[in-house]
């Protein structure tokens, strides 16, 4: 019998019709901007409501286009936010379900991952939202994929790179590293908070990052240690908060999130955020 992890969040965080959906991924995937930069390796994405983080998520979701014959396997990682526990959460699904289909899982990939802080913890998979979100984006970039989804726990960033660098095998492999920033700060304070977020992804030093600068710090952080061991380069696509999504960028009083996007690349050169 077929495992699935059945969709939590669709029809609060996501449209759970499946052509609202689509249709709403279009239009957010075609307002982002061109690009032709070379094929990423990674990308770190928000994860709040679409509404809120879609049109920053979708900046470098559309910079897998141009490359979707390239990527066979996608390897997420996000924070959990509603279970507590020890290291980092794999699921015995064989698939990950959302209105616009199945994903199946790597399951060859997740059982032989042998890293002694991995478990097998489906309670922090069926009610986590932070990878559930990136799903439809990949389904309607990438089409066929498989995943290796993982929830990061109570670890350290060095587990989480040694655990990336067990997985994250060749170009064929996309890393994808799910978080948002700074939390219910005030629009001029969030704004400059998450630019020294930006600045530290940017320089592949997430020493100053802590779970006030991102809700993933420890996915985050694990991944800039990766990508520094493999020549990658951080480039910056966007960096807003819900002030300027769903809010209103002029009222001091309003307390906000941010989201940022990034894709990781090799041998480019660093774009600042504008």
């Amino acid at each position: 019998m077929i495992r699935i992890r059945e969709a939590a969040v669709a029809g609060s965080f996501y449209p759970a019709d499946a052509t609202e959906l689509r249709g709403a991924l279009q239009r957010m995937l075609d307002a982002a901007p061109a690009a032709a930069e070379p094929a990423p390796a990674a990308l770190v994405v928000p994860h709040a409501g679409y509404a809120y983080s879609g049109p920053v998520a979708a900046s470098a979701y559309a910079r897998l286009r141009r490359h979707r014959q390239r990527y066979r396997r996608v390897l997420l990682l996000g924070p959990c936010h509603r279970v507590p526990f020890s290291g980092l959460a794999v699921s015995d699904a064989d698939v990950f379900r959302t209105p616009l289909g199945d994903v199946p899982l790597d399951r060859g990939a997740i059982d032989s991952l042998d890293h002694p802080a991995v478990i097998r913890f489906d309670v922090a998979h069926r009610t986590e939202h932070s990878l559930e979100v990136q799903l439809p984006f990949l389904q309607v970039v990438l089409g066929a994929f498989t995943l290796v989804p993982i929830v990061v726990g109570d670890a350290s960033p060095e587990t989480v790179a040694a655990v990336i660098d067990r997985v994250w095998r060749g170009p064929e492999d996309l890393l994808i590293v799910s978080s948002d920033l700074s939390h219910y700060l005030g629009y001029e304070q969030a704004r400059r908070r998450d630019r020294g977020t930006c600045l530290a992804i940017e320089s592949l030093d997430g020493r100053d990052i802590g779970h006030s600068e991102a809700c993933g710090a420890t996915p985050l952080r694990g991944l800039l240690i990766a990508a520094a061991r493999r020549g990658l380069r951080a480039m910056t696509l966007d960096l807003r908060n819900s002030g300027d999504t769903a809010g209103s960028p002029g009222d001091s009083l309003s307390q906000v999130v941010g989201y940022g996007a990034w894709i990781f690349v090799e041998d480019a050169p660093c774009v600042a955020a504008a």
